[in-house]
């Protein structure tokens, strides 16, 4: 075996590894759903509390694909106090289901497409309208602060308000 042979075999002894590790890097994190991202995210707190409890967890698990506007814990509190944990209640699970399911639109809607767009229809059956304010994306009175967060079932757009159909 000549240097450059041995040389090759030891880079590529190297680089097997390393890319493996990447792949499953990768993969692992492409492998969450809607539900485990926010969890994991640690600023969605209150909306993955308020998806268990108006028994949606399971359909955002679901393959989807689903684009979901996702308001952040400091948006929950800018609602009036009280608010979330009225809508909490089981007794309120079908306005709950309401307003969360207004916070989402079938298939996959990127940023560049949704600047584009003047409303959307979400799984509530109502639209949302999308306007474009001082270099600004707005969902109606609630500003994009992230876009095109890709779990493994769709897209997560942060946003800065709760929205209400």
């Amino acid at each position: 075996m000549n240097l450059y042979t041995k040389t090759a075999i030891f880079i590529l002894l190297l680089t097997v590894p390393a890319l493996a590790v990447a792949g499953s890097y990768s993969k692992s994190k492409a492998s969450k759903d809607i539900v485990d991202t926010a969890r994991d995210a640690g600023s969605f707190n209150t909306l993955v509390a308020a998806i268990q409890a108006a028994d949606l967890t399971d359909t955002l698990k679901a393959s989807g694909p689903f684009t979901v506007f996702a308001p952040t814990d400091e948006a929950f509190a800018k609602l009036p106090e009280g608010t979330v944990d009225e809508l909490l209640k089981p007794e309120n699970k079908d306005k709950l289901q309401s307003i969360l399911t207004y916070h989402v639109v079938p298939g996959r809607v990127m940023a560049e497409e949704a600047v584009n767009l003047t409303s959307a229809k979400t799984v509530n059956g109502n639209d949302f309208k999308i306007t474009k304010a001082d270099g600004e994306l707005m969902i109606d009175n609630a500003k994009v602060v992230k876009t095109d967060i890709m779990p493994s079932n769709g897209i997560i757009h942060v946003i800065d308000h709760v929205i209400m159909p």
